[in-house]
């Protein structure tokens, strides 16, 4: 099997209505798939030859397709072979779900089944789709069912096989530093707030200075409670990190602040972003938003 990694990828996406296609689409297209739904088969050879055409190199693409495309079943055989012939490795996801989960969904969504005209009712809407899409479930590299699956399974399954084998998670953490009196900062996930340790700002020789100075940091990593309130932290964040990788999410901000953004926040943040550069496999940023 090729690397999932690579470029000339195509993910076709297909399976019944309301079990979970555009959650699927939506995946890939956040991991750096190009993301079509709806994209009739017929057009598939015609939009990679344009491709070709004018950029001559291959990309990774999730396409969308479905029962309302009335050429699909018909089509699909000669279709994806002429993109397999041009170099792409294509694969096909099937997503289906039981009839009383799917009836649930489009009650609660308040949809209409696209095939409700042709079947008369939900119910052998379902049922048809069902028997029409089946030559495409006899193929599919990957049937899942959605019936109880979790939005956060699922991201994990789509991303597992079709994004990264090992299933790391691409998670980018900011440790940003503040000032309360300038305002909290919209984007924190994690907010601490450490103005309960002395302030050097009170110290004559540190005024002027910042955390970054070794003098500053030297003096707010002085304190007892300042090493315990680290010391706790610092084994949160490495309980929560991995935690918050598994559920898929892909920023996280940890704020720090203290009065003016200058002192304690900034030498608080220097220390936690050193010590996460020591564990955590990822994009880990720093940033002082207050410092002039």
């Amino acid at each position: 099997m090729n690397d999932p990694t690579k470029s000339g990828l195509i993910i076709i996406v297909t399976g019944l209505s309301g079990s979970g296609k555009s959650s699927a689409l939506k995946i890939l297209e956040d991991n750096g798939f190009l993301a079509i739904d709806n994209l009739p088969v017929l057009l598939l050879p015609k939009l990679l030859a344009i491709r070709k055409e004018s950029r001559g190199d291959f990309i990774r693409l999730a396409v969308g397709m479905d029962g309302r495309d009335p050429d699909l079943v018909a089509e699909h055989e000669k279709a994806f072979e002429e993109a397999r012939e041009m170099g792409y490795d294509l694969r096909l996801l099937f997503l289906e779900a039981d009839d009383d989960a799917l009836v649930k969904r489009f009650s609660e969504t308040r949809r209409t089944h696209p095939l409700s005209a042709a079947a008369g009712n939900l119910g052998a809407a379902i049922e048809l789709e069902r028997r029409e899409l089946s030559p495409l479930k006899a193929i599919a590299g990957l049937v899942l069912d959605t019936t109880n699956l979790q939005a956060s399974k699922l991201r994990d399954v789509v991303v597992r096989r079709f994004v990264n084998p090992e299933g790391h998670r691409h998670l980018s953490v900011e440790v940003l530093s503040f000032g309360f009196k300038n305002g909290l900062p919209p984007e924190a996930d994690l907010m601490f707030d450490v103005r309960f340790l002395p302030n050097p700002f009170y110290i004559d020789r540190l005024r002027a200075m910042d955390g970054r100075d070794e003098e500053v940091r030297g003096y707010v990593l002085s304190f007892p409670e300042t090493q315990e309130f680290l010391e706790k932290l610092l084994g949160m964040l490495q309980f929560l990190l991995p935690l918050y990788q598994r559920e898929g999410k892909s920023y996280l901000t940890i704020a720090v602040g203290c009065t003016g953004g200058q002192h304690r926040s900034v030498a608080l943040a220097v220390h936690i972003w050193e010590n996460l550069r020591e564990s955590f496999q990822g994009p880990l940023v720093l940033r002082h938003r207050d410092i002039s």
